[in-house]
């Protein structure tokens, strides 16, 4: 009967360092996807206003040496 009682003492104490190292593993592994979501859609955020701004530089750009061209036409 104690030898029982005695492995079932050991056994628990194993368990539940069984069971909390397998807790800190999966929440740490949570943790690093969640940040690592988190990195890339913030990349890909900024890449979208990057891009939106260049658009924006362009459009502005093209418009202006429209309207130069249209002045120098106008002009000659």
């Amino acid at each position: 009967m104690r030898s029982d009682v005695l492995n079932l003492d050991i056994k628990k104490p194993c368990f539940v360092v069984v069971v909390v190292v397998v807790v800190v593993v999966v929440v740490v592994v949570v943790v690093v996807v969640v940040v690592v979501v988190v990195v890339v859609v913030v990349v890909q955020v900024i890449v979208v206003i990057v891009v939106v701004i260049a658009v924006v530089v362009a459009v502005v750009v093209v418009s202006l040496s429209l309207v130069v061209v249209a002045a120098a036409v106008a002009v000659l």
